[in-house]
């Protein structure tokens, strides 16, 4: 198997920064730290209530990492709006994922099979301005075949559900979410769609997810960033490249 890719979400450097409305913690120190300890890529999110990332920051980090060579992947919203930042900003990489404002998180996947209409000419636009676009889906047979008719290159396996079992404790849940992962990975593959993985995951639950053949990349944000609190962002980042680096000698 390949080396697995790490990609660093900083989005919530910058929910601690607007708890304040200081300047600081920022988000573009926390990419560069990240770079530095082992992370392949920056992940931010700007969502449509700009909650964590703001459009200054999507606008920093975009110049920052095109100018360092390393990739922005740019989460939002399948929306006018934000179709007409990432146009402007042309990231690497864009994942489509599903937003409600009520929510804390992004809960679930997107529904590509629902929406295929109109997600289908979304991702085209994208992938014609040079962005490499990836759909954040569950482990589902029909969105996993939905999200290859769309057109989309990549998909992002949702690992939410997975990790809250295993954290806590439902052993036989737990392996049968992993199992839906491993399955969907496989499918993916089979279509000839790179796979990557993300939600949820700490030290205790990347091994397994990270010894799955198909999956090429990691997306970690809300653990890494809290674990900094208590040793640093560079350690805790080195730690979760060391132990993804043990699933793939």
């Amino acid at each position: 198997m390949s080396r697995i890719r790490l990609g660093v979400n900083i989005d919530h450097v910058a929910t601690i920064r607007n708890a304040r409305g200081a300047a600081y913690p920022d988000p573009a120190r926390a990419a560069m730290v990240a770079l530095e300890a082992g992370a392949d890529g920056i992940t931010a999110h700007l969502r449509e209530d700009r909650r964590h990332i703001s459009d200054s920051d999507i606008e920093r980090l975009s110049i920052m990492l095109r100018e360092q060579g390393r990739p922005l992947n740019l989460e939002m919203a399948v929306t006018s709006e934000m179709q007409e930042i990432a146009l402007r900003h042309r990231p690497h990489a864009v994942c489509l994922v599903p937003e409600r404002r009520e929510e804390r998180t992004t809960e679930g996947g997107l529904d590509v099979a629902g929406g295929h209409n109109w997600i289908a000419p979304f991702v085209t636009k994208l992938q014609e301005a040079g962005s490499r676009v990836s759909l954040f889906i569950g482990a589902d047979p029909a969105q996993i075949e939905a999200a290859h008719h769309v057109g989309a290159p990549v998909v992002e396996l949702h690992t939410g559900a997975f990790c809250d079992l295993m954290r806590e404790g439902r052993a036989m849940e737990a392996g049968q979410a992993l199992d839906a992962l491993v399955a969907g990975a496989r499918q993916a593959a089979s279509l000839g769609l790179e796979v990557h993985a993300g939600h949820g995951i700490d030290y205790e639950t990347v091994e397994p997810i990270a010894r799955i053949p198909e999956v090429a990349e990691l997306n970690i944000g809300h653990f890494l960033v809290g674990e900094a609190i208590f040793v640093g962002l560079a350690p805790a980042i080195s730690r979760m490249r060391a132990l993804m680096d043990e699933c793939r000698p």
